[in-house]
Formats: structure tokens, sequence, C-alpha cells
């Protein structure tokens, strides 16, 4: 935010801001504060709960927590259909392989020293391929002037091709832009979808770092990958694909008197394929097996008081998950605690949870409605924002802002020595009325700093399309996200209650209470008067 901007607003506040204040609003935030702030996080952070994994002990432990959080303060659960009207289960599900195997010419190859497949690139069935013979097509190109399947049918056929590379290309590919790779005709996925187009019966990739995986990386492929249950994401792939190291490619490229090294000179000197079909038998083998993971978004309704506003709903989120356990056998703290990210956030969704259930226990309740939701898997891709909104309980046309926070209890790096501010991303992306109110509202009430660094959707750092809101946001649905920035402990086990700014944390949570009972007792809901794109809408 521009600082001569900012001053002003301060100066007004000042002169201006009691007139504007609600003392309702003022007499209910007293469940905001930072001793409430640390009674929550001191639980949800502690080692007990073990990183808060989705899909772990740790993970249903917060959830438990949570839920009976919601129920003490007497918010009900929306959730219809299921064993737990607080629970909304997000559907997930891990994919792993068993019967896994690789052989070439007569000898059997070791899995995760000579070759490794992925869950992901499994057809749904699973596979089991045969080959007398082998098409090798170099970097399995396909291009006008350099076509490596010129004169190959490759249906029913097992191809061998290098993983990346473009020996024609006249300068290095650009790096990849925004959250997905390039899709050109040398990267991995065209190279793939080609041979998938034409029936090819399998391809083994050659990838020569496969010798040099860690145990680590070992450990991560045999664990095998989850993944959001999505509707338009049924298993496509009909390709088996087998990575595979320099020995087995040597060993095949043998078959054709030549090895990596020659090939690949070759086709970089002479600027021709090198395709050719190499007479070595092979077999791989892999089986899918998808299991059910067990996570739950927790759910808290409170119905608003107004009967022509009622159905309208203010969303409030945070998610409770973080990263779980250090992986690192040697590691002397073996728990990622998220006191910040997001502890502290989901502490500022059930301190908000209370100030408004005990507003309307005392017959002050919001006119609006409002949906106090904690959610699993972002970290995992931000899955448990991702199934509401793709399976609301309440309609989306019907939720007329979401306010998220993630990570409000420290200080940025780059901000260092004070931490009175907090980042707003997306406040005016959809909507310039959302804006103006959560700007009001912290000039009427709270009066800290707000730092709009980050939003916008050019920020390399993409932190509007990092977390919970922006599964609202796509939906046309304004948004403010709530952030203190990334610091030295993010994603470590340093991240932990000790190192909260309690007060702080409450101060933020403040302004997102304030904001929320102005929304939730406007007289109109925010236009939405901006596209996706952020231009303006016409009509």
């Amino acid at each position: 935010m521009n600082k001569k901007f900012l001053y002003t607003s301060l100066a007004l506040a000042l002169s201006f801001g009691a007139m504007a204040q609600d003392q309702n609003a003022i007499k209910f935030s007293a469940p905001v504060n930072k001793d409430r702030a640390y009674q929550h996080l001191s639980i949800l952070a502690s080692d007990e709960y073990e990183g808060r994994e989705t899909g772990t002990k740790g993970g249903w432990m917060a959830a438990e927590y949570i839920k009976k959080q919601f129920q003490s303060f007497g918010l009900i659960g929306p959730v219809k259909g299921g064993k737990d009207p607080y629970l909304q289960a997000v559907g997930i599900s891990a994919k792993k392989l068993s019967g896994v195997s690789l052989k070439v010419g007569s000898q059997t190859k070791e899995n995760f020293k000579d070759f490794y497949i992925l869950a992901t690139s499994t057809p749904a069935k699973g596979f089991n391929v045969k080959a007398s013979s082998i098409i090798f097509a170099g970097y399995g190109l396909n291009k006008e002037d350099f076509n490596e399947y010129a004169g190959q049918n490759v249906a029913g056929k097992v191809v061998v091709i290098f993983a990346t590379g473009d020996p024609t290309a006249k300068a290095p590919a650009q790096p990849a832009q925004g959250r997905r790779g390039q899709s050109s005709v040398g990267s991995q996925q065209a190279k793939i979808k080609y041979l998938q187009d034409n029936k090819a019966a399998g391809v083994l990739v050659i990838n020569e770092r496969v010798e040099s995986l860690s145990d680590a990386q070992r450990a991560y492929l045999a664990e095998g990958s989850a993944d959001l249950k999505r509707e338009d994401a049924s298993n496509k792939n009909t390709l088996p694909v087998v990575t595979i190291g320099t020995t087995v490619a040597n060993q095949i490229l043998a078959g054709a008197n030549t090895n990596l090294e020659e090939v690949k000179k070759k086709i970089a000197e002479t600027l021709k394929p090198a395709t050719t079909v190499i007479n070595i038998p092979v077999a791989f083998t892999a089986k899918l097996v998808e299991e059910d993971i067990k996570a739950d978004n927790v759910l808290g309704f409170l119905e608003g008081s107004d009967p022509k506003l009622k159905n309208e709903v203010v969303v409030v989120t945070g998610h409770y998950d973080h990263i779980g356990l250090v992986t690192d056998p040697n590691a002397t703290d073996k728990v990622n605690n998220g006191a910040d990210d997001d502890g502290s956030g989901t502490t500022g969704v059930l301190m908000l949870a209370e100030a408004f259930a005990k507003a309307k226990k005392e017959g002050h309740g919001p006119k609006r409605s409002i949906l106090f939701m904690t959610v699993c898997g972002e970290e995992k891709g931000l899955w448990g924002s991702e199934w509401y909104s793709e399976h609301p309980v309440f309609a989306l046309e019907n939720t007329i802002t979401n306010l998220n926070i993630d990570m409000i209890g420290r200080g940025d790096d780059k901000r260092p020595g004070d931490n009175n501010f907090v980042y707003i991303i997306g406040s005016n992306m959809l909507s310039d009325d959302l804006d103006k109110i959560g700007k009001k509202a912290n000039t009427d009430y709270v009066n800290i700093v707000l730092d709009e660094t980050y939003n916008n959707r050019t920020d390399p750092n993409r932190f509007y399309y990092r977390s919970d809101h922006y599964n609202f946001a796509k939906h046309g649905i304004p948004v403010i996200f709530y952030f203190n920035g990334v610091h030295k402990d993010y994603h470590q086990p340093g991240d932990e209650v000790s190192k909260i700014d309690f007060p702080m944390l409450a101060k933020r949570a403040q302004l997102v209470y304030y904001t929320a009972w102005e929304l939730a007792n406007g007289e109109n809901r925010p236009v939405v008067n901006k596209n996706a794109d952020g231009t303006l809408k016409t009509n």
C-alpha cells in the first residue's frame, strides 16, 4: 500500500473512526484475544498432533478438536447425508503399485535401482506388456523437420525415448511459467501423448538420474501418490510408462551396437533421427491399487437473523492441516508443528466463531449467515477447499464472500522488527465493494498496516493462487486472503508455538472479525464488478 495513502487513512480513522464504530461489534469481539489464541494454538500445534498431516492421526485429532469447539459454541453442523453433520468427507485416494517388474532380455531388473514406475502414469487396470523387439526413437520428436517416427508404425509396439531434450532447438527452452510446465513438442508430456494417441503398447523413458536417486527419493516413489477424486479426472492414461536408467538403456542400445553417449553425439552432429528397431525382448508389469484416505473439512454454521438475508452466507476459512512428521531419521525435532502455518489461521477461525456465536446468544446475531470452515489438504494442493467448491453445502451463488486466514501469527523476514501489518491479497480482484469494506473495517476498528505487495495476479510468488480462497475466487466469489508472509521456519520444524506473536495474531484476527461483522450485517452484499482477469464488467 502507498504510504502516503495509508497515513492519510489512519489520520481520518483517528478523527472519524469512533463515529463509524458499532458498539455491539466491539462488545462481542472479546473472545478474539491473545490468551484465547494461545489456548487453541498450544493444543493444535503441540507435538501430540504430529504436524496435522492430512489423512493421518494428527490430522484426525485436529478435526475432532475443532468440531468439539464448534459444538461448544453452539454452532450447527450443516452437512447432510454423512455420519457427522460437522464433517464434510473429502474424497481423497492413494494410488500405489504392486507386482512391479521389468525384464530386459534374460535379465530381471531391480525396482528403484534400475528403473521405476509411477502410479500416476499407470493405467487404471495396470499392465502386463511383452514384446520381442523395441523401437528406439531417440528424443521421441515428431516435428515436421525432425520426425523420429517417420516410416514407423508404433501401434502395439514398445518404444524407447529420452525423457527430455530437442537437439534441433536453436535456444534453450524458457522456464515454465505459472503452475504448469510447457506443452511443447520437446516436453515429456507431449512425447507420451503422441505415443498414447498412436496406440503404442508401452514406453521406456530414459532418465540418466535413476541410478543416483537418494534414499528419500526412493522412499517417496515407493509411497505412491494421493490425490483428490475429481469427477473429470478418471484415469485416462492408457499407455504404460517405465522410467529406466543408463544401465538398462545401454543394455538395450547394445543390441544396435551403440550406447547412450554415441547415439546422442550422432544425433547432435547430423541433426538426423537415429530411429532403429532393436531385437531384444522386454516385459514389464504393474498393478494399480487404490485406497481411500479419510480426511474431512470441519464446518460450523451460524444462521443469520434476518429472514430476507439469512440465505446469503459469509464463509470464513483456514486450513488446519500441515506437513506432518519429519522424514529425516537423524533429525532431533521430529514434528513440523505448523504453529503459524496454519495453526494460527485455524485459531483465528475458532475465535471468530466463538465471538459471533456469543453475539447471537445475546440477541445480536449477524443478519446474514456465517459458515466457519477449517479445511484439510491445503498443503497437498488446496484439496479441502476445492472439494467444498465442487460440493458446496450452501449454494455458491448465495456465498457473498470468502475471508481466508492462512498464517497470521508471525512477522515476515522482509519486514524485520515490526509485525504491525498484514498482507491482504485478492480484496480488489473481483469486487471494489469488498476492498472498501475490508479497508474501512481496518480504519474504523484496528488500524493495522495493510500491505498489498502481493495483491496482484503477476507476483512471482503467486500467493493469490496458493491458498484456499482461490477455490472460491475461481467461481467468481470475492475474497480476502490474510497473510503474514514467509519466514525462515516456513515448512520447517522451527514453526513452533514459542515463536508466535500472540498479540499480533489476535489483532489480525480482529481485523477479519470486524470485516466479517460488516459483511454479515451490511445492507447489500459486495457487488462483483470485475471479471476473472481483473477487467471491469460491462453490464
